[in-house]
């Protein structure tokens, strides 16, 4: 049973919402604020969860952006999905937590189903195993699905979860034109219009990581991307 922790210093919502993954049958733990979440999350003896939600708005000095900033920090961590929930209209926020490793966000005010419908895409990424070894490449850019591991002249590249299902995609469908929509749907799992935001900063991220090799991730004007020619 997938294990999720909520970091949110706003307790009505917290309990909505850790109320609402016991009864989608999911193990559950939140927490008010960073130094709680951490006591836990950084003890040895406690087995980390299979996903984060995190308020980006969250008192002390550890808000949801610090908190994210320190997870991504730690390379057991990088692939760990996050989800972050942020205020209406806090576009800033939301490109900071997709530049710092963010997965995908949530705005509030947002409706449980919606909640729990994005959490199960991201799980169902994240705990995805092949039944046999495959390796995908172009030029130095190899990886090797079963294990998950990205490697670009034979250097490891070190990738969040969404970032690795990205590049995962396009290597997959390497010289194809790939639109925009086709992209969001294929690996954030659900209907993203409007947010077309979040694949931009993940391209991003993908040719910033690859060093020169990013450049083989061509943008295609007014459709979408494309790696290699």
């Amino acid at each position: 049973m997938p294990h999720i922790w909520i970091v949110e210093d706003d307790e009505d919502i917290r309990e909505i919402v850790l109320y609402a993954l016991r009864t989608a049958n999911f193990e559950t733990m939140g927490f008010e604020s960073g130094d709680g979440f951490f006591s836990v999350f950084e003890n040895k003896d406690v087995l980390p969860p299979d996903l984060i939600i995190l308020d980006i708005m969250l008192p002390g000095s550890d808000s949801g952006l610090a908190i994210l900033k320190r997870i991504r920090q730690n390379p057991n961590y990088q692939a760990l999905p996050v989800m972050m929930l942020t205020a209406k209209g806090s576009e800033h926020d939301k490109v900071k937590g997709l530049d710092l490793g963010a997965d995908d966000y949530l705005t509030k005010p947002f409706g449980v189903m919606e909640l729990i419908s994005r959490i199960k895409a991201l799980l169902r990424r994240s705990t995805f195993t092949p039944n046999k070894s495959q390796e995908y490449a172009y030029e130095s850019i190899k990886i090797n699905h079963t294990q998950r591991i990205v490697t670009n002249d034979s250097d490891t590249v070190t990738l969040t979860f969404k970032e690795y299902e990205l590049l995962h995609y396009l290597l997959v469908n390497k010289g194809i034109v790939l639109s925009r929509d086709k992209i969001l749907e294929a690996v954030w799992g659900y209907d993203y219009e409007g947010e077309s935001r979040t694949l931009d900063m993940h391209i991003k991220r993908l040719r910033q990581k690859l060093g020169m090799a990013g450049e083989h991730i061509k943008t295609v004007r007014n459709v979408g991307y494309k790696l290699g020619e």
